[in-house]
This record gives structure tokens, sequence and C-alpha cells, in this order.
């Protein structure tokens, strides 16, 4: 893994845009310790520039950027492709030699014989790369079918700049990129910026599975180059048709071979195990590929609540790999709160990114370059508590004729405190407990909607993004899909498992692990998200995705064949820390200062607003921690940008 940057700007001198992809370059310095290049035609105005992690050939052979054999190429590139030993056979009957044992290079050659689309069509791996073509003077961008490996890029007074990172294009000179109000709403609403957006007007994010051309006088001409649509129409026209048992069998026997695929590298590689189940059966299919494994758990040890490193240990004990438990204390979780703007660079509101980072620099410390984890299982398997949540509310609330639903949501709105309060401590687990009578509320509002409304409104962090920011309608994003579409016949199942799929897994998920992982310089890898596994689960019938109550039923079935169910059949546990406690305890003056201070808000927020829903979180009186925690994260990152 690596960082990529560059321009096109034919009007700058030899000087200036050597300085500029400079800039750019040196801004990704912490996604690529281990070696820097650029390469630039001046008389063309082009640079592209490349921070490398070496992984696979460490050696100058794999250095970058790269030009093909024939010359015509120039390639940065940031990923891995897993079937790079696959394709060096044909290369070489073809009539190439090969100057090292790179990926990068099966690559540039790929593009060579067959062109860019088409060489994306046959590669599997994870990357974003930028490729300029000589002979005909255009540049190519390319990012992979899941999101897993960013690139923004910006196309302004006729020229084009892109980058693993925003720092990178806003470390070039020239126009100033400005916030995007919609954005902030995004922001505040979701908790990250959707795709193609970004925190800024007119920096734009490449979507999963795109590939972008260009050259100077063009607009940019964006095409999609694999769609998840077309794998799930294809999965349900053509459905999984064996028993679950023969279901689990092919799952194993696809993300085994995806696990030992993603085995290549020349540097040391571990696992991150969590203790749950995604996580569980890649390092149960680590073990059983190859040499003892190592893996990394991270251990709460302050809060048991949150503390799942003791059944990570089990786990690991059963599987026999060389296991190290991270103790994660509260005070080096505070500590990391105001440097999250530099680890992140685009503002995301995830506050699980603390423990991963922390997590993620002590694996690199432990001397591991390469990090295999488990992210895409919940959409892929449909093991989301909201999903089971949404589900049961259609299967049992949405029958009753709503008036009297509507009747039901107003009884609630209503309800004297005194009498909701003891209402609400009457509400057994998850429901009870000190914020019990804030959830009655918000439940009760639910009440009118339907099954999906609640997945939406549990995905929701500020229901009030727009009046908090002035206004400012959100930007488009896939959550607001009314299911009319060509796909609108899914069940809702389906329908959840896709938006999470399109929006929630890149945006968030994958940008928190990305972001986590390369400011420390440490690869992380995703077998969940092969495309075959991805493909297959799609062809999956609700009923052996979910059987017995019991979700994501075809990778329990399979981790039950490496690891006794006892030691992973349990409660799901998150992974994010205790943030309303933590805001009205030791965070509580940083969030005064940064919310409350003369500049707060910088002319993007409602400042009553957001002072009426620090006071209630303070005074105890409503929870509000998930809607304070982005308005934070932006504020934060909107001061970090200031000279």
């Amino acid at each position: 893994m690596c960082g990529i940057a560059g321009l096109i700007d034919p009007r700058l001198s030899t000087d200036a845009l050597r300085q500029a992809a400079d800039a750019m370059t040196d801004a990704l310095a912490r996604r690529g310790p281990d070696g820097r290049g650029v390469w630039c035609d001046p008389e063309r105005g082009v640079a592209l520039g490349h921070r490398r992690l070496a992984i696979v050939d460490p050696s100058p052979s794999g250095a970058q950027p790269m030009t093909s054999a024939d010359g015509r190429w120039i390639v940065t590139y940031n990923g891995e492709l897993y079937d790079a030993p696959e394709r060096r056979p044909a290369l070489e009957a073809a009539g190439h030699a090969f100057r090292g044992t790179s990926d990068t290079e099966v690559l540039v050659e790929l593009i060579t014989r067959h062109g860019v689309a088409a060489a994306l069509d046959r590669v599997e791996g994870i990357f974003a790369f930028a490729a300029w073509d000589r002979a005909e003077a255009r540049l190519w961008l390319a990012r992979d079918r899941m999101g897993v490996k960013p690139l923004y890029y910006r196309a302004v007074e006729g020229r084009l700049l892109f980058g693993s990172q925003l720092g990178a294009l806003t470390a070039c000179p020239g126009p100033a990129a400005e916030i995007d109000p919609a954005a902030v709403s995004s922001l505040l609403r979701h908790g990250y910026v959707p795709a193609p957006g970004s925190i800024y007007a007119g920096i734009r994010k490449l979507e999963a599975g795109r590939l972008l051309s260009w050259r100077p006088g063009e607009t940019p001409r964006i095409e999609p180059y694999w769609s998840l649509d077309a794998v799930i129409a294809q999965g349900r026209a053509h459905p999984f048709d064996g028993s679950p048992e023969e279901a689990a069998d092919r799952l194993e026997t696809l993300l085994s071979a995806a696990v030992r695929r993603q085995l290549m590298s020349d540097v040391p590689l571990g696992a991150l195990l969590s203790g749950g189940i995604d996580s569980s059966t890649i390092a149960a299919l680590m073990a059983e590929a190859g040499p003892k494994p190592r893996t990394f758990a991270a251990g709460f040890i302050e809060d048991p609540r949150f503390d799942e490193s003791p059944h990570a240990a089990a786990i690991a004990r059963h599987l026999g790999t060389d296991h190290t438990t991270i103790p994660i204390g509260e005070a080096e979780a505070l500590a990391l709160v105001e440097h999250l703007p530099g680890i992140f660079d685009e503002p995301l509101a995830d506050p699980s990114g603390l423990p991963t980072h922390l997590l993620c620099a002590a694996v690199r410390r432990a001397g591991i370059t390469v990090a295999l984890s488990g992210d895409g299982g919940d959409e892929l398997f449909s093991g989301y508590d909201r999903y089971r949540l949404a589900r049961r509310f259609a299967g049992r609330i949405e029958p009753v004729p709503r008036p009297l639903r509507v009747l039901a949501a107003g009884a609630v709105r209503h309800l004297p405190d005194r009498a909701a309060a003891l209402l609400a401590g009457a509400l057994p687990e998850p429901w009870g407990g000190p914020d019990a009578m804030d959830r009655l509320r918000k439940a009760g509002a639910q009440l009118p909607g339907t099954g999906f409304d609640l997945y939406r409104r549990l995905l929701t962090l500020n229901p009030a993004a727009q009046a908090l920011t002035r206004g400012a309608p959100g930007l488009p994003t896939p959550m607001d899909d009314p299911g009319d579409g060509p796909l609108g016949g899914l069940p809702l199942d389906a329908r959840m498992r896709r938006l999470d799929s399109l929006a929630y897994l890149p945006d968030d998920v994958l940008a928190k692990v990305d972001r986590a992982s390369m400011a420390v310089g440490l690869e992380a890898r995703v077998p969940l998200l092969d495309r075959a596994v991805v493909a297959f689960a799609w062809s999956l019938p609700e009923t052996i995705l979910t059987r017995e109550g019991r979700p994501k039923w075809p990778l329990r079935a399979v981790l039950a064949r490496h690891v006794p169910p006892a030691l992973f059949e349990r409660r799901k546990q998150g992974f994010a820390p205790p943030l309303a406690s933590w805001l009205r305890g030791p965070l509580r003056g940083y969030a005064r200062d940064i919310l409350m201070g003369r500049d707060a808000g910088g002319g993007f927020l409602d400042r009553a607003r957001v002072h009426t829903m620090l006071d209630e979180h303070l005074a105890g009186s409503h929870n509000h921690a998930v809607g304070l925690w982005p308005l934070l994260t932006f504020e934060a990152w909107r001061l970090a940008q200031r000279p």
C-alpha cells in the first residue's frame, strides 16, 4: 500500500510543476515511509508522484512511478493485485521480460496489452491508480470494486489534480478549496461525507468500481467498469440452489482461496482478531493456510463492557496463533482525540477510529506491515443488529394500522417526564439503563414509519442535520434511494445490505481502516471483499443468510468447522468508546471549548442549536453523544485547517 498523487497543468513551468508534485507527494509521507518517486513530463505539464510502502518486491525494481516496457504508459499505484502471480506467465509468453516481482509491473504491462478497462476486468485486488498514456496524452484514474482504497480528484481551470488523500490536493499551489456546506450537513447526518462528494466543494472522490479518463480541455469522463447492482441482479436471477451445508462448503472454498492469495507478502504479516465471527473466520483460514500466523486484539481492560480481548485470546489459543493483546486505556484514547483531524484528513465521525488507530499503531510497532481484517462480513452476510431490528419492526409493527401507530407515537411524545421515566425504568436490556427515557422517546417517534425507515434512522446521527447547518441540504447519497429503481423489488434485508455496501462500507468502515492503518504505514487487507466472495454472498437466499434466528449463518457454519461455537456464539459487541460518559467527563472541557468558542461553527453551524444540544447532554437530560461527535469532528478538523 502506498500514497499516490499527481497533476496535469500544461501552463506550469518546469520548476513549478516539480515543486507542486513534490508538495503533493510529500503530503502523503505517512502512507509510504519506504520510498518516494516523482515522474514529470514538463512539455505536457504532467507529474505523477508516489510514496511507497514496500510489501511485494521491496527492491528498486518495484519503485514507482513505473514506466511500461514500451515506454507508453506511466503508472503510479496504491494497492495489491492478489492474482499478479497468476498473470505473469501469460505476459512472459507474450514476450515481456520481468524486471522484478512487483505486482505494479504486472498491472502496467496488462494495461499496455489490453488497455485500462480490459486490464481492470482481469485483475483481483484492492487499488487506486493513475495511468498516463503518453501516446494519447490522456490520464486514467481507477478505484477498486468495493472502494477499499481512496482516490480524490479535482478538475478546475483546465487542470486536474489527484491524490490518495485530501491533503495531497490541498498541498498543491492554486485556487483554494472551499468547505461545502452540503458536505457538512451530510457529515452531521451520517458521520461521513458520501462519495462522490468531499468536504470541499469541487474536490471529488472517485467512486468504487469507477474509471475516469481526462485530457486537457475535456470534462472528466467517468464510467463504471464493475457494478455492485449488476452483481446483485445476477445473484437474484441465478440464486444458489443448494442446501445450507453446501453453501457453507462453497463459501469456505472461496474464502480460503481469497485468504491464501492475500497472504502474498515479502514483509511480516498478521491479522486483526476481535474475537467476532468475521475476524475469527479469517484467522482460522490463515492458520490453516500456512505457518502459524500472528494475531492481535485490542483490550479495553478498564471497561469490561467493551472488552472482547478474552474472547479473542481464547480463539487464538484454539487456533494456535502467536497472539498479542494490545491494552488500550482511556487516557491513551483521550489523548488521541485532538490528533484525529491529522490522521483522518477528511472529517470522519466514527468514534471506533480511536481504538482502530491505536491498535494499528501497536501492530506496526510489533514489526507487522500487513494485517488481514474481517471487514465486510456484516454487509455481505446480514450481520448488523439494525437489520434484525428493522425486520422485526416490519414483521410486528408495520401490520398495525398506521393511524393507530401515529396515535401511539403521539402518546409517547406527550408522556409527562415522570411517567416516561417510570416506563423507561421498566425496560429490559439493552433498552434500559441511564439513557432509557431518551431511547423510549426516540423509539416512539419511529412508530408511524416502516422497517426501512427504522433502518435509515438507526444510521442517522443527527436527524436535524439540515437545521444544524443553517438550512444546508445534504449531498446525494444511496441512503436516499426511494426504492423504485431497477432493484426496487428487493426484499427489506437485501435492500439494507445493498445500501450499506454502497455507502456505509466504503465511506465509513473502509475509509476509517484505511486512514487509521496507513497513518502508521500498515496495510490492511479484506479477504471477505474478494470479488468471488461478494458475488457468492449476493446469490444466497435470505433463508440461508439467517437461519434459526442467527444472522451470518454461512460464516458461522464455516467458523464452526475450525472453532467450537461456544467460543464465538455470544451477543455482538461494538468497537466504540463510551462517548456519552466521556463527553460528560474527561472531554467536557474539550467539547465546550470547541463548540462554544468565539469562532465556533465558522458560519456553517447554527450556534444556538449546537449549544442547546451540548447543554442538554452535559446536564444529563438527553443523550446526544452520537449527534455531538460529528459536530466535534467537523469543528476540530475545521480549526486544524486554519493557517
